[in-house]
């Protein structure tokens, strides 16, 4: 590993001084990374990268050593909230300092956004998360997160877990439910783990955004309509519970959304909800599945490996709030 606090040349450029030509080498190890770590085709996503850094329409910053970019992150702002949206470092010359000088970069210029009074991310590839010194300590809050899987091909079939009550009907996903299922979302997760580390999720037009990212950009990989489906119970003619999938590879496939009403927990709706759409994956050709579940958050976790996921992968959430 490089020593790159020794290297008088380690730099930090803006992101709007660069070409994609330039971050070439180091989003073709990225997407490596991300194919041998995750088993996700990251490509769609870098190739996003590219297209708004000729653009010069990205926000960030480059960790430039010997002239050559060697890390990079960059984020977004929308509203009062910045969002970072990846932070990687090559494998020779990762450090903590080389993250940190990263991540403090594109904090202190989020905090400096005009309106932007809080800042999250989830950065899957950040190798140092445990030492980190995080920016801005005092606002900073870190959650543990979990990347969970389950073995498809060849696996025996899912078996039925408790029986859900007769009148609600399990069927696929529809678009016309999104504007319910976006209050579905808010109501579940009032007073969640989960509502402080994503804020989209504590009202319906937050949750309506956020189900408008995962059906239809790359970052959860591509929507499958087909593993993706609703409850709805037909006595209160209500949405009770949604699983929502996407593929990250041609044969892998990630829950991107899993919500149950909190009047249906406890029911077997989210058992049979992910039974269907894991079933609905096999199908297709997938030989695993993965989710990511906020450590907390152990009811889940229980249902998850009652379901045969097992965590490989632990990393954290950030939030920055109240500058």
């Amino acid at each position: 590993m490089a020593a790159l606090s020794e290297s008088a040349l380690a730099r930090i450029v803006d992101l709007r001084h660069l070409r994609a030509v330039d971050l070439d080498e180091l989003l073709e190890e990225e997407i490596l990374v991300w194919r041998d770590t995750l088993d996700w085709d990251f490509r769609p996503s870098a190739s996003l990268v590219r297209r708004f850094l000729d653009m010069q329409a990205l926000s960030g910053c480059a960790l430039v050593m010997n002239g050559h970019p060697v890390g990079y992150s960059y984020s977004v702002s929308e509203e009062r909230k910045g969002l970072i949206g990846d932070l990687y470092v090559m494998k020779d010359f990762c450090t903590p300092e080389a993250e940190e000088r990263l991540l403090g970069y594109v904090v202190e210029s989020l905090v400096k956004t005009p309106f932007v009074k809080r800042v999250e991310s989830q950065l899957m590839m950040l190798r140092h998360a445990r030492v980190l010194s995080l920016p801005h300590h005092r606002h900073a809050h870190a959650y543990g997160r979990n990347f969970m899987e389950v073995e498809l091909a060849g696996a025996p079939r899912f078996v039925a877990g408790k029986a859900i009550k007769p009148s609600i009907l399990i069927d696929g996903w529809n678009e016309r439910l999104q504007d319910e299922a976006a209050g579905l979302i808010a109501d579940a997760y009032r007073d969640h783990v989960d509502s402080e580390i994503n804020d989209q999720y504590r009202s319906a037009d937050g949750a309506r955004r956020f189900l408008m990212n995962i059906i239809q950009y790359p970052g959860c990989g591509s929507f499958y309509q087909p593993a993706s489906f609703a409850a709805v119970d037909g006595e209160l003619g209500k949405l009770c519970g949604i699983c929502l999938s996407s593929l990250v590879q041609n044969d892998v496939g990630h829950i991107t959304q899993v919500c149950v009403s909190q009047a249906a927990r406890g029911t077997g709706v989210g058992y049979a909800l992910i039974r269907r759409s894991l079933e609905a994956l096999a199908r297709h050709g997938c030989r695993k599945a993965s989710l990511t579940v906020t450590a907390a958050n152990t009811e889940a976790i229980r249902l998850y490996e009652r379901m045969r996921f097992r965590k490989t992968r632990e990393f954290a959430a950030y939030v920055w709030d109240g500058f």
